[in-house]
C-alpha cells in the first residue's frame, strides 16, 4: 500500500545549534523533528545521564506508598506483590520482590494466570493471599482497574499499595495508596513510563529514605527490556534507562538473564533494542502467553546456574513454538477478512477489524493483531474462545496513531466483561453473543476516514546520498536507542535513475540497488526485500527496461527514494552503509 511521504518542517536554529553542541546541523534537525525545543533538552538527548533522571517524589502517593511499605518491612508483616503476565510485568515484579527482600522485608509474590485469572489482581488472588497470611499487597503494572479485588482486600483487613502506568479508569479502587503518573494532580514530568520504571522509582525512594543503597545501575537490565517491550516512547528519560540498560545486560550480573542471553546466542554481543523486542523480550513473555509467567520470574531469581540453563531452553522452546502458532492464527484471520478494491488498492472492508479465531491459545491474539493492524494499517482486535467459560471471548487489540483505542472501546465500555489498556492497545472480555453488535458498533463509531488508513513516511531531512559521510553515520549512531517517538533517522532524495542491481545471499533475500543522482553522483543501497521490488518495478515500468535493469543496462528509469544511514561492520572492517527504506516510482 502506498504511503504518504511527509517532510517535517519543524524550525530552529540549526547551524548554531549544531556548533554549541559539536555535531552536524542535519544531527539538530533530527533532534528538533523528535520534539525537543529547549537547548537543554538538545544536551540531554546526546549527553544525558542517570542523574537526568526525573526525581520519585513528584510521582503522587508514591512518598506515602513507600512510608507504607517500609513500615510493614519493620513491622515485620507479610507483603506480597502482584505483578502481570507480559515483560514489563514480570520485571517489575521481580524489582519489587528483590527489592523488598533485600531490605529484610518478608515479601512473596503472585502473578495472574492468563487463562485462569486474566488480567490484573482479581479476588482470587487476594483470598490467597490473606490465607497465606499476607496484611500488605502491592502492585505493579496492574491494579489501577482492581476495584472488586481492592474493596474485598479492605473488607479483610489488608493494606494495599498500587504501583500502575496504565490509563485511569472512570472509577478507581479504594487503595491505600494509588501511584500512577496518570492520576489528575500527578506532578510527575514524564508520563509515558512502563509498570517497571514506577516500580524501580518506588524502590530507589524506598532505599533512600531508609538510608540504604540501591547502587546506581540496579536493575538497570530488566529495565530496559520492560521499557523497550512495553513499546514506551524511546525519549526523555526512557531513552536514557535503555540506553545505560543495554550496557548492564552485556554483561548481565543475573544469572537468569545471563543463561538467556546465551541461549539465544546473544553472548558477547552488544546488545541493542531489536535484541530487547524481537529475541529477549518475547522469549520471556512467551512463558505468560503460553504458560505461566512465573516460571520466567523464577529464571530471574535463581541463583542456580544449572537451574538457569535449563529454565532458558524451555523459554526459548516455548517461544518458537509461540512463533508457529502465531503464524497459523495470522493466516486464518487474513481469510476471514473481507476486503473491496479503494483508489486502486485492496483495503479491508470494516474500519475497526474486529476478528473472532476460534482454538488459538489466547495468549497469542494481540501478536495476531499486531500482525493485521501492521498488515492493514487499520486498529485490530483479536478474539478467541476462553478455557473457563464458553460463553465469554476474550480479545487483545492493537491500534494506529490516528484511533484511540482506549477511549474508543470506552465508549461502548457497558459490552464489555473487563477491558483496560493504552491509547494503542487493550485487553477485553465480551459476551459471545456480543461479538457482532461490538464490531458494528466500533466501526459506526469509529470516527476514521479513507486518509486515515494511509500510513504517513516522515521524512526527517531531505537529504542527497552525496551528503552522507562516516562522521555523520556515527553521530547518527548517539541519537539510539531508537524506536517508538525516536524512529531511525531517515533521509530522501528524488529522481533517483536505477542503473542496476543485484540480489544474493544464502536464502537470495539481499539486494544490493545501485542508481545514480540528478548530479550524477553514484550511490549503492541495500536492501531486504528484493521480491517486493521486481514485483513494483516490473508494474512501474515495461518487462523489456526491468530486464535491462537486472543486467545493469541503463533505461533513464527514475524512483524516489527514502533511505537510513547506518554503519556496518564485517569481517573487522567498518564501512557506512546506505539502507533502502521505502522507494515510489519519480
Amino acid at each position: 500500500m502506498k504511503k504518504d511521504w511527509r517532510i517535517y518542517s519543524l524550525r530552529a536554529d540549526f547551524n548554531g545549534l549544531a556548533a554549541k553542541l559539536g555535531v552536524d546541523p542535519v544531527v539538530v534537525r533530527i533532534m528538533r523533528n523528535r520534539g525537543l525545543t529547549e537547548e537543554q533538552d538538545y544536551e540531554n538527548f546526546l549527553y544525558g545521564t542517570l542523574n537526568s533522571a526525573h526525581s520519585p517524589e513528584k510521582m503522587l502517593d508514591m512518598e506515602l506508598g513507600v512510608d507504607i511499605i517500609s513500615a510493614s518491612i519493620d513491622e515485620g508483616e507479610n507483603i506480597r506483590v502482584v505483578g502481570d503476565y507480559d515483560v514489563d510485568g514480570v520485571t517489575s515484579t521481580y524489582i519489587l520482590y528483590d527489592a523488598i527482600k533485600n531490605l529484610g522485608g518478608n515479601v512473596s509474590y503472585d502473578i495472574p494466570h492468563r487463562v485462569r485469572d486474566g488480567y490484573g489482581m482479581n479476588v482470587r488472588i487476594v483470598e490467597d493471599a490473606y490465607n497465606d497470611g499476607v496484611s500488605t499487597i502491592i502492585t505493579c503494572d496492574n491494579g489501577i482497574a482492581a476495584v472488586d479485588a481492592v474493596a474485598k482486600a479492605k473488607e479483610l483487613g489488608m493494606t494495599v499499595v498500587i504501583t500502575d502506568h496504565h490509563e485511569i479508569p472512570p472509577v478507581l479502587p479504594d487503595a491505600d495508596a494509588i501511584i500512577d503518573p496518570h492520576q489528575e494532580g500527578d506532578d510527575y514530568s514524564f508520563k509515558d513510563i512502563c509498570g517497571a520504571m514506577v516500580a524501580y522509582k518506588f524502590v530507589s525512594l524506598l532505599y533512600r529514605e531508609r538510608g540504604e543503597s540501591l547502587g546506581a545501575r540496579k536493575y538497570l537490565g530488566e529495565l530496559a527490556l520492560a521499557t523497550n517491550c512495553d513499546i514506551m516512547p524511546l525519549i526523555d528519560e526512557n531513552r536514557i534507562f535503555v540506553r545505560e540498560g543495554m550496557k548492564e545486560l552485556k554483561d548481565s550480573p543475573s544469572l537468569g538473564l545471563k543463561a538467556l542471553i546465551e541461549e539465544l546466542s546473544l553472548g558477547g554481543k552488544v546488545i541493542n533494542e531489536y535484541h530487547l523486542g524481537f529475541v529477549i523480550g518475547p522469549t520471556i513473555n512467551a512463558a505468560g502467553k503460553l504458560g505461566d509467567a512465573k516460571d520466567a520470574l523464577e529464571l530471574l531469581l535463581t541463583e542456580d546456574e544449572e537451574f538457569a540453563k535449563v529454565r532458558s531452553e524451555e523459554l526459548h522452546r516455548l517461544n518458537e513454538s509461540r512463533k508457529s502458532q502465531t503464524e497459523e492464527g495470522a493466516e486464518r484471520a487474513v481469510e476471514e477478512i473481507v476486503e473491496e478494491e479503494i483508489e486502486g488498492d485492496l483495503q479491508p472492508v470494516d474500519k475497526v477489524i474486529v476478528a473472532y479465531i476460534p482454538g488459538i491459545n489466547e495468549g497469542i491474539a494481540g501478536i495476531i493483531a499486531g500482525r493485521l493492524k501492521e498488515r492493514f494499517y487499520r486498529p485490530t482486535i483479536v478474539f478467541t474462545d476462553t478455557e473457563s467459560d464458553p460463553d465469554i471471548l476474550k480479545g487483545s487489540g492493537r491500534s494506529i496513531e490516528a484511533y484511540n483505542m482506549f477511549e474508543k472501546i470506552n465508549e461502548h465500555r457497558d459490552m464489555t466483561v473487563k477491558f483496560g489498556g493504552h491509547p494503542l492497545a487493550a485487553g477485553l472480555s465480551i459476551k459471545r453473543e456480543d461479538l457482532a453488535s461490538f464490531r458494528e458498533c466500533l466501526n459506526r463509531d469509529s470516527g476514521l476516514e479513507y486518509r486515515d488508513f494511509v500510513e504517513k513516511l516522515m521524512i526527517d531531512v531531505p537529504m542527497p546520498m552525496s551528503y552522507a559521510s562516516m562522521n555523520l553515520a556515527e553521530q547518527l549512531e548517539n541519537l539510539a536507542p531508537f524506536g517508538k517517538s525516536n524512529d531511525k533517522p531517515l533521509f530522501a532524495e528524488q529522481d533517483m535513475e536505477i542503473l542496476g542491481y543485484e540480489i544474493y545471499g544464502r536464502n537470495m533475500n539481499v539486494m544490493n540497488l545501485k542508481v545514480r543522482s540528478t548530479s550524477g553522483s553514484v550511490h549503492e543501497l541495500k536492501f531486504f526485500r528484493p521480491e517486493e521490488f521486481e514485483e513494483r518495478i516490473n508494474k512501474w515500468f515495461n518487462a523489456s527496461d526491468c530486464d535491462k535493469m537486472k543486467n545493469g543496462i541503463r533505461t533513464g528509469c527514475k524512483i524516489d527514494i527514502a533511505y537510513e544511514l547506518g554503519i556496518n561492520e564485517y569481517n573487522g572492517i567498518t564501512k557506512m552503509q546506505l539502507l533502502l527504506k521505502e522507494y515510489e516510482k519519480a
